[in-house]
């Protein structure tokens, strides 16, 4: 901690407090014969050589981060009754993409968890400009806001790891954060991953994930870019708050579009996401036409024992999106184009009409589906449902 100069102290100390469980463990520096080392020496050893390398080199993978994933899955819970979240690698890389993110942007996640955005960020920058900008990237073009101690410190050892950028993250709640002193910062590009379910009542209807949305396009500069990731109810809107807060928006800020994800994209969570991009604090256009694309077939797959894995589809289907996102291609069953509204669902499934006239092998097919589904009711008993 010394040698890498955290700061302020109380900060190291709140780092270090997260680490203090290894420290009151004399066993784990207890010599055992059946390693012929301690076992936090042996550990160590391990992580030095096969983990820290790729750290250090500034690896897009938030490794700690997956670290962290499999603990809490194996520890007795998946983290959802608390809204956690852990965002893919492709996707922290898909945002650096979809805002065109470049070496001069200070960037912002106010609910960073183990600092998977703002990993992908530096990489994205430091591969865009030469050795003479990398200090200053590290050490000011990245910031966040993470409430939980146990994230916070893994985000922090995270930036430490791979050289800086800890001096800017901070432990607190970023909806109790004003946005007007937030705004100070010049915050270029937003990216965030909110905590999912957290509105759903009286109580905490604060919580909402557009209520994270709001405060973030408040906190940014003008004209500052903004990725979000959500569940499609999001977009969806149809509680009072959430009409109410959809309208806010669209008379601050541009919806520039909305990607609908891979339902498998947080395997094991139960979460259909999309990700929707803003610009801030332009006023959404009368005229505009907002962007909305069925990217569910993304290539990548579950596979049995091994979770979700890219095939060899995936770099095709990644060219496909962003092709059509910076509007080089257009193709109705995967992008439309369209004004919004307030009490629009802002969802490819609701903007997207098929011209196409259906064909009588398409005419046999429902027929038959309808009559297979009709039969299966009768046969259990339900052919009421068809009654008069």
């Amino acid at each position: 901690m010394d040698a890498v100069q955290v700061q302020p102290q109380v900060k190291k100390e709140r780092v270090l407090d997260q680490f203090r469980l290894i420290k009151n463990r004399p066993h784990l520096s207890e010599m055992t014969t059946k390693l012929g080392k301690s076992p936090l020496r042996y550990f160590a050893e391990c992580l030095y050589s096969n983990i820290l390398t790729a750290i250090a080199n500034n690896s897009p993978e938030d490794v700690l981060g997956r670290f962290y994933g499999e603990f809490i899955r194996y520890s007795g819970g998946d983290g959802q009754t608390l809204g956690v979240v852990l965002t893919p690698k492709h996707i922290t890389e898909l945002f650096t993409d979809l805002v065109h993110l470049t070496p001069d942007d200070k960037v912002f996640d106010p609910c960073c968890g183990t600092g998977g955005f703002l990993i992908a960020a530096m990489h994205k920058m430091l591969s865009k400009s030469n050795s003479n900008k990398h200090r200053e990237i590290k050490r000011n073009n990245l910031h966040g806001i993470e409430l939980r101690d146990d994230m916070f410190s893994i985000a922090t050892t995270n930036m430490i790891l791979r050289g800086d950028g800890k001096s800017n993250l901070i432990c607190a709640n970023f909806l109790k954060q004003d946005t007007n002193d937030l705004r100070k910062e010049k915050y270029s590009v937003g990216f965030m991953n909110p905590p999912y379910s957290q509105g759903k009542t009286k109580e905490t209807k604060e919580l909402t994930e557009l209520k994270f949305i709001r405060h973030l396009l408040d906190s940014l500069d003008d004209n500052a870019r903004c990725a979000v990731i959500v569940p499609q109810s999001t977009m969806v809107g149809k509680t009072k708050e959430d009409a109410f807060d959809k309208k806010y928006i669209l008379r601050n800020h541009t919806l520039e579009g909305v990607i609908t994800l891979n339902p498998q994209t947080f395997f094991g969570v139960g979460v259909n996401p999309v990700i929707a991009v803003f610009t801030a604090h332009q006023p959404q256009p009368k005229d505009k036409y907002s962007k909305f694309i069925n990217f569910k077939d993304d290539g990548f797959e579950v596979f049995p024992h091994l979770g979700l894995l890219p095939t060899e589809r995936y770099e095709q289907r990644r060219k496909l999106l962003l092709e059509c996102w910076n509007g080089r291609i257009t193709t109705n069953d995967f992008i439309v184009t369209s004004t919004v509204e307030p009490t629009d669902e802002w969802l490819h499934s609701f903007y997207y009409f098929n011209e196409a006239i259906p064909t009588e092998a398409d005419f046999e097919k429902t027929m038959a589906d309808y009559l297979t589904f009709e039969f299966n009711m009768i046969a259990h008993g339900r052919g009421y449902l068809f009654g008069l």
